[in-house]
């Protein structure tokens, strides 16, 4: 049997984990312009505040939140509070890692781990906030000197604009949302007479395609959830029909 190239070629970009999502250059555009924006602000600020020397350690982390805020706005990670509380944790940890532990290689294992850690039980996870703490760990003369006064400035000061400036931008063009809560209630889907009807491949690439935004979630893995969620509305009614309890009571 021949092999199919196509098929084969999807494998390996699915393996790969390369982004399949159909997106605009227009949204991509607008991602790289407020990724521009924000660190153009938040680098500033740094340097205003640390002098030109100090200013980078921590705009490597708003680097990253950045591509999280532009590129992703409506993403669970991006949101208002993994932004503030992931960073500020992160921050609060990695100072104390640099006061208290004088070795700089275990302080920013420590600082990492338990940034991470927190932001678990905190339920404030974003990625970013890993460099902060590492950053934060690592810091120089200058940021020791600072001690936690580093955490409310220039970290939370920086963190405070990123989060100004997309909330601003974003809120520009109408298909983009930051947070997510202020998504309107007429452009959120309205659930459909059968909402259990089988949803195919391509009803999937469509509604993708029609977000137009990058979404942080494996199409395979949207289908695994919906899977999940139809077999156990289907688990639900068979029990009703056998017990008479109604489908909408958990079992």
């Amino acid at each position: 049997m021949t092999p199919n190239p196509t098929a084969a070629r999807s494998r390996w970009l699915r393996l790969l984990g390369i982004e399949l999502s159909p997106v605009s250059h227009r949204e991509r555009l607008v991602s790289a312009l407020g990724g521009f924006v924000a660190i153009l602000v938040v680098f500033w600020t740094s340097r205003a505040i640390l002098g030109p020397a100090a200013s980078p350690i921590l705009v490597l982390s708003m680097g990253s939140t950045a591509a999280m805020l532009f590129a992703v706005p409506h993403g669970a990670l991006s949101q208002p509070w993994p932004l503030l509380g992931g960073h500020f944790v992160s921050g609060v940890i990695g100072i104390a890692c640099l006061l208290w532990i004088p070795e700089p290689m275990l302080a920013a294992a420590v600082a990492t781990g338990l940034a991470l850690g927190a932001m678990h039980y905190l339920r404030c996870i974003h990625p970013p906030a890993g460099a902060t703490a590492l950053a934060a760990a690592l810091g120089n003369e200058t940021v020791k000197a600072m001690g936690f006064g580093f955490v409310l400035a220039p970290l939370m000061l920086n963190v405070a604009i990123m989060l100004a400036v997309a909330v601003a931008f974003n809120g520009l063009f109408p298909w983009r949302r930051y947070p997510a809560a202020l998504v309107k209630a007429s452009e959120a889907p309205h659930p459909a007479s059968a909402p259990y009807e089988a949803i195919s491949h391509e009803d999937f690439v469509y509604a993708l395609s029609q977000m137009d935004s990058f979404i942080d979630v494996s199409e395979d893995d949207l289908l695994r959830i919906y899977a999940l969620a139809t077999g156990r509305h289907r688990d639900l009614e068979a029990q009703a029909a056998a017990g008479g309890i109604s489908p909408s009571e958990p079992s």
